[in-house]
């Protein structure tokens, strides 16, 4: 395991290969009813996209989609690394961090 890199230490294209082969594993376990395993490869797929994406994208104060949840909404408080920390609309309003990968623009640029 010492052998692997970090995703901050990949470039693009080893990431985009990651992220190919984690979804490819996460398919497979779906089809084979693996869930918990399924849930790890996503959750990890989803990290490894956070550093194909530009944390200077996202400003403080904004709101955004959640991937996944289209009735659902984030703003963000602050950005540590590669997370969002703040609070979903319309919920409890407490503090969660969200992989950036995750969130997308309101408004999508053409």
């Amino acid at each position: 395991m010492s052998d692997e890199k970090r995703y901050s230490e990949m470039t693009e294209q080893e990431l985009r290969t990651e992220i190919a082969g984690l979804r490819e594993k996460a398919r497979k376990a779906e089809q084979l009813g693996i869930v918990n395993e399924f849930a790890v490869l996503e959750r990890k797929s989803i990290m490894a996209a956070a550093y194909l994406v530009d944390p200077a994208d996202f400003e403080k104060g904004e709101v955004y989609r959640i991937e996944g949840d289209p009735n659902m909404f984030f703003q963000i408080d602050y950005l540590k690394g590669r997370f969002a920390w703040g609070y979903r609309l319309g919920g409890s309003k407490h503090t969660e961090a969200l992989p950036i990968s995750m969130l997308r623009p309101l408004k999508e640029k053409r």
